[in-house]
């Protein structure tokens, strides 16, 4: 029986893992010996596969995006594997394939897991390709399906088409038939997004987005918008709202401000909300893996829902997964690959 403080024979007490030696470049991200983390009360530890790589985790390395209290400062906040060790009642989970939600910690050979925060891995399902599934699920399913609520017929405008949450709201609205529109900052990557799924792809260097919107729409615009730009984006998006429309905000990263004129709010009942999800309960991340088990994961098991791979990376060569994020060239997700 696996008790706290204690591990299994065959799990080693140190494992190479990816820290940051300062806040900087990717050049910042260096292989370092660590200790094995133990899993405390209804945690898992993972025997790590692959790790997805996200933005949150290229915030994290220059500074700008601390881990929350208690959490590991190793970057990753997804991966996939099998359970080798657990605490109380988790010990159930040992020797199961599983992808998990993390707080931090996913750069490593073994990485802890909250046991509520793990989805099963279907046997003839590639665990690289889970690893780069629940960031991404869990963002996108907590935004766009529960805080804008869409529904099928909606129509939503998603920024960043070609990105690890582009590329899965595009899945999903699929899956549920929601029509979608997504910008993109080229027109090959437009082309990419539309042979994904998306009904329509914008360039926003050559296009004025929101005249797209209206023309697509026929000039009564989308339910919804989920939105990682922020800045000016703002007011634009608010413009391609339909009446009873919502707006998500996931990140800012064109700025923490923007400029809204508050009557069009108002006179067209228009919702603005929005969430960060790495700090939120270990509770709440739970109910939303109960839910995606319930209404996403058949999708899963029938192999209907994948997510876009772009390039996968050893796990020593975390730098180099980063620098391709960095540059912007990615479709889909890119993935460190452990052993």
């Amino acid at each position: 029986m696996a008790i706290e403080g204690a591990m299994p024979g065959d799990v080693p007490n140190e494992m190479t893992a990816i820290g940051i030696a300062a806040p900087g470049g990717p050049e910042a991200l260096v292989p370092q010996r660590r200790p094995v983390p133990v899993p405390g009360p209804d945690e898992v530890l993972i025997k790590v596969v692959a790790a997805g790589v996200n933005r949150p985790d290229v915030m994290q390395r220059q500074g700008k995006y601390p881990p929350p209290p208690g959490a590991s400062d190793i970057p990753g906040l997804e991966v996939a594997g099998t359970i080798v060790a657990a605490g109380g009642s988790a010990e159930l989970l040992i020797g199961r394939r599983v992808c998990a939600l993390l707080p931090g910690g996913g750069y490593a050979e073994y990485a802890l897991a909250p046991a509520g925060q793990c989805l099963p891995v279907p046997e003839d399902y590639d665990l690289v390709e889970a690893a780069a599934l629940p960031e991404t699920l869990f963002t996108v399913w907590s935004n766009l399906f529960e805080r804008a609520y869409v529904v099928e017929g909606d129509v939503v405008l998603v920024h960043g088409g070609t990105s690890g949450i582009g590329t899965m709201a595009i899945s999903l609205c699929k899956l549920f038939d929601i029509g979608i529109i997504v910008t993109c900052g080229s027109d090959a990557k437009c082309e990419q997004a539309k042979a994904w799924g998306a009904d329509h792809a914008i360039n926003y260097r050559s296009q004025d987005f929101v005249e797209e919107v209206k023309r697509i729409t026929g000039g009564q615009g989308v339910q919804a918008v989920l939105d990682m730009v922020g800045g000016d984006y703002l007011p634009r998006n608010i413009q391609c709202l339909a009446e009873d429309g919502r707006h998500v905000s996931i990140a800012a990263m064109s700025g923490p401000r923007a400029e809204v004129f508050i009557p069009a709010i108002m006179s067209r009942r228009l919702t603005l909300t929005g969430s960060t999800l790495r700090p939120r309960s270990v509770a709440f991340k739970s109910l939303v893996a109960d839910e995606l088990m319930r209404v996403v994961w058949a999708f899963v098991e029938q192999g209907r829902l994948r997510p876009a791979m772009d390039m996968r990376f050893p796990l020593a060569e975390a730098a180099a997964a980063h620098a391709r994020m960095d540059a912007g060239d990615h479709f889909g997700k890119i993935v460190l690959t452990v052993g």
